[in-house]
């Protein structure tokens, strides 16, 4: 069953990936246009 969690696993990191990536970028841009 170990490729059950890695089918699960590994689509969920990557998205958290990109999702926590992205957020970084608009507090990034947010930052920016306050200061």
């Amino acid at each position: 069953m170990w490729y059950f969690a890695w089918l699960l696993g590994l689509p969920l990191a990557a998205t958290f990936a990109v999702l926590n990536a992205m957020w970084f970028e608009l507090m990034d841009d947010a930052g920016d246009e306050r200061g």
